[in-house]
């Protein structure tokens, strides 16, 4: 990932594409401050996002490739507690409707581990319902959802957009957005796997 300069605009899509071992993961992760560039900066509104990371990180919400949901927990407690680590309050009523949106009505009770993969990714999808942040940074979103779960998401993202939003994507997934996606493609280095 040399000489990469991005600028992410209020309203826009970046699509990060590249083969596995690119580093999509890795640029995301520094992105979300859970790795650090080895050289250049990061800035956040002209600032350094070392001087701004707690101000950034309070816009930004990351859904990374695994679902990060507790198996242990019920998707509504999954919901619940994602939540709280982001200091929101919310009511049953508001989790069982994001649960509801992503479609998991009747499965609110059940517990994580219980569910199937693409049951467990709509749990960490619902966030994006109940946790309103202006910039999104999603790893494999599409990954194991259905149709219906992907018409959804996409509809979602767009939605997302159209409110201001901004959103940081990888994805191997075909998914019909529109000409407004913007396009970065990161390249294997050589030597490495």
């Amino acid at each position: 990932m040399e000489d990469l300069d991005l600028v992410v605009e209020d309203g826009e899509i970046l699509r990060i594409e590249g083969p596995n071992g690119s580093g999509k993961t890795s640029l995301l992760k520094i992105l979300t401050g859970q790795l650090s560039p080895t050289s250049g900066q990061l800035e956040w509104h002209g600032r350094s996002l070392t001087k701004a990371l707690r101000d950034y990180l309070e816009t930004l919400l990351f859904i990374g490739h695994a679902p990060g949901v507790t198996a242990s927990l019920t998707a509504k407690e999954n919901l619940g507690w994602s939540a709280a680590l982001a200091d929101i309050r919310v009511d049953d009523d508001a989790v069982e409707h994001a649960l509801a949106n992503v479609g998991l009505y009747g499965f609110e009770d059940v517990t994580a581990g219980q569910l199937s993969a693409g049951q467990q990714r709509r749990i960490a999808l619902a966030r994006l319902e109940l946790i309103p942040r202006p910039l999104w940074i999603l790893d494999e979103p599409f990954t194991a959802l259905d149709r219906a779960g992907v018409g959804w998401l996409q509809e979602r993202i767009l939605a997302h957009r159209a409110a201001g939003g901004a959103i940081v994507l990888t994805t191997h997934h075909e998914f019909a957005l529109d000409e407004r996606v913007r396009t970065v493609q990161l390249g294997v280095v050589h030597g490495c796997a």
